[in-house]
């Protein structure tokens, strides 16, 4: 990386904080700095804030948690005044809200859009990390904070020829602002992810014809979305505060029932009867919170898996199409599930198909369009659907180097090493809100955000408290933290997917189990006693 470690006017006075990324992460970062009196700033690489819900405005772009609980707690005010239209909300109506509350909090100020971070040190002998942008600026902080994101560095496809289409080529994670009209066109989308499965819908209902290239049938679920009622909004809000303790407290960061009984010990047909309800309500976590042992026994698990195939021959009329879409070879859940309006209905169109890449691959993209292993499809449009390098990818994007020049590239060649997700052993005062091996993309996001947020704003004034300079995990407790993770993953079904979870979607990166399987209120309570018993795992100076 280039020497950033000569001294300037602009680095002669460090900021307390930097922290990198201005989605919903980063915003609550810095309110929650401000707050503690510490001089805090933001820089986002996108023209605007949002993070994720700034990049991805792609066709039916939705939250898969509902919006009551997909939102801030730290404010009751917001709570009261925010006025939610949707059970699930849309990618438009959560960048309002998160636009809402830069403003409320008069967050601008202290963000740099358009600034990307290419490149870090830390300085041993300052204290200080050293922060290189795009442009050649350096920056001083104490501390360095990712707020980066779990999703938000696109994977491009393993495709020859994309360069040689002739058509309109687009990436659901790098929407064009302006949006895409399809009326007429003959369209391509490649991937059944979530950003594929929920643009298909709305790209069926405009194009002339639509082509899904699928390489791996995957579970979806409805949403079931609909407006909120008056009384609705009003029933939430007067229960927020038991709704956000159980949420905190809950495995999966949404406020439901958690399981009691084995989903072998019950009779099928009130197995069979719990599921329909989960389904007719719509959902993501419905079905797998049913029984403590649908993601950690085969059997058990298979019980919702064959539930759900049924829907799915029952909603596609072809028999066809819908074999190619029944979802198998790996267990329910193990994959992202997605959450959808429409989807499997799509396929009842005229001129919307599937093709399961397994049996008829993709060869190249030719200027007119895809060339599979049995014939070449003429397309006006490719969606590129294709996911993202997932937990550890933004952070690896930067030329992190801790101390003593050590890089993350290199220190995670064989996969990532955390201590709880928060921080790296060798890389001092540097944080990672929703890093790997902490709950993050197996949970509500804003309740896991939220918790990381607090606990490093908590640590950060507690250093400083005890005229402290310096933080780092142990590589002892880094090392039993990493292991724990992957034994607790190894006790379920999760590894036996191929998925972003593991790392599988992206060719030469390792193949390590990224979030925690442990919960979210269990984990709450284990940071919580490590601040409590003084940082335990952590080396202070």
């Amino acid at each position: 990386m280039p020497d950033v470690r000569t001294p300037s006017p602009s680095l002669s006075t460090p900021l307390d904080a930097l922290i990198v990324g201005a989605g919903f992460a980063g915003l609550y970062m810095l309110h929650r700095l401000r707050g503690l009196g510490l001089r805090a700033r933001v820089f986002e690489a996108g023209s605007g804030i949002g993070g994720t819900w700034f990049w991805n405005r792609y066709p039916g772009a939705r939250c898969d948690v509902e919006s009551i609980d997909y939102s801030y707690s730290f404010s009751p005010e917001l709570e009261q005044e925010w006025e939610w239209t949707h059970r699930y909300p849309g990618q438009a109506e959560i960048l309002r809200y998160i636009e809402s509350v830069a403003d409320r909090f008069d967050l601008h100020r202290d963000i740099r859009t358009g600034t990307r971070v290419t490149a870090a040190a830390f300085d041993g002998a300052e204290a200080v990390w050293r922060v290189r942008t795009a442009d050649g600026a350096d920056t001083a902080a104490r501390h360095l904070i990712m707020a980066t994101g779990c999703l938000s560095v696109p994977k491009a496809p393993e495709i020859d020829g994309l360069d040689r289409f002739g058509g309109r080529l687009l990436h659901t994670a790098r929407w064009p602002h302006e949006g895409a009209d399809f009326t007429g066109r003959r369209v391509a989308v490649i991937g059944t992810g979530s950003s594929g499965v929920q643009s298909v819908p709305v790209i069926a209902g405009q194009a002339a014809a639509l082509t899904v290239f699928q390489r791996t049938a995957n579970f979806s679920l409805p949403a079931r979305n609909a407006p909120l009622s008056a009384e609705a909004l009003a029933e939430a809000r007067r229960g927020y505060p038991e709704r956000r303790r159980l949420a905190r407290a809950s495995h999966t960061g949404v406020p439901m029932p958690e399981p009691q009984a084995s989903a072998l010990e019950v009779p099928a047909a009130e197995r069979e009867a719990a599921y329909r309800r989960h389904w007719e309500r719509g959902g993501l976590f419905g079905i797998f919170r049913s029984y403590t042992d649908v993601l950690t026994d085969a059997e058990a698990n298979r019980t919702a898996a064959d539930f759900i195939r049924e829907r799915v021959r029952e909603a596609v009329a072809d028999p066809r199409a819908a074999e190619a879409l029944t979802p198998r070879g790996h267990p329910f859940g193990t994959k992202r599930p997605c959450l959808d309006t429409g989807y499997y209905q799509a396929f009842n169109r005229d001129g919307v198909d599937v093709v399961d890449l397994r049996a008829e691959p993709i060869e190249r993209v030719t200027r007119e369009g895809v060339r599979t292993s049995a014939r070449e499809y003429p397309f006006d449009d490719i969606v590129l659907a294709t996911g993202f390098d997932a937990m550890t990818g933004a952070l690896t994007a930067v030329d992190l180097r801790g101390r003593g020049g050590t890089g993350l590239r290199g220190a995670w060649a064989g996969g990532w090493r955390t201590y709880l997700g928060l921080g790296m052993a060798g890389f001092p005062n540097l944080f990672t809100v929703t890093g790997p091996g902490s709950p993050s993309v197996l949970s509500n996001m804003l309740v896991s955000i939220e918790q990381h947020v607090e606990w490093i704003g908590d640590c950060i004034a507690a250093l400083r408290d005890r005229g402290a300079a310096v933080i780092e995990p142990t590589p002892q407790a880094q090392e039993a933290w990493t292991a724990h993770v992957g034994e607790a993953a190894e006790a379920t079904l999760f590894p036996r997917a191929d998925s972003w979870y593991l790392g599988a979607n992206v060719p030469g990166k390792p193949r390590v189990f990224m979030p925690y399987v442990g919960g979210v209120g269990p984990y709450r309570e284990l940071c919580t006693q490590v601040a409590e018993d003084g940082y335990a795992g952590f080396a202070i100076a």
